[in-house]
């Protein structure tokens, strides 16, 4: 078996996720970091997205995921991995960070972020 680890990185979104009124209105900047590993072992070979798991696809889902406003981050990350979970079998594990861009938390602060896992 052939393991195969993709890696979908600094995913940038404009979404409205958070606790305070504000945050539900304004929205903030979100970066989405994305790991999951596949049985590479027949697109390895192959060379057809049909025999793995498209990132275009998975873009999607994550798209779709950050669009839906919540309160907080972790379930957010936990929407994104039931739902790749669900349209991707294929997927053995993975793993979701998100962070949120200069948080209202009344002082300097680069990001706060939220790493959820998954296995299969």
């Amino acid at each position: 078996m052939k393991k195969s680890v993709i890696e979908l990185e600094n995913m940038e979104f404009y979404a409205f996720h958070g606790c305070y009124e504000q945050e539900k209105t304004v929205g903030n900047r979100f970066i989405v970091y994305l790991r999951f590993t596949v049985d590479a072992t027949v697109a390895a070979s192959s060379d057809r997205v049909t025999d793995t798991v498209s990132y275009l696809d998975v873009y999607g889902v994550v798209k779709r995921e950050m669009e839906i406003s919540s309160d907080i981050l972790e379930n957010v990350a936990d929407r994104i991995l039931s739902s790749l979970a669900e349209a991707f079998p294929a997927i053995e594990s993975m793993s979701v960070k998100i962070s949120k861009m200069t948080p209202p938390l009344g002082g300097q602060i680069e990001r706060v972020s939220v790493t959820m896992d998954y296995v299969r």
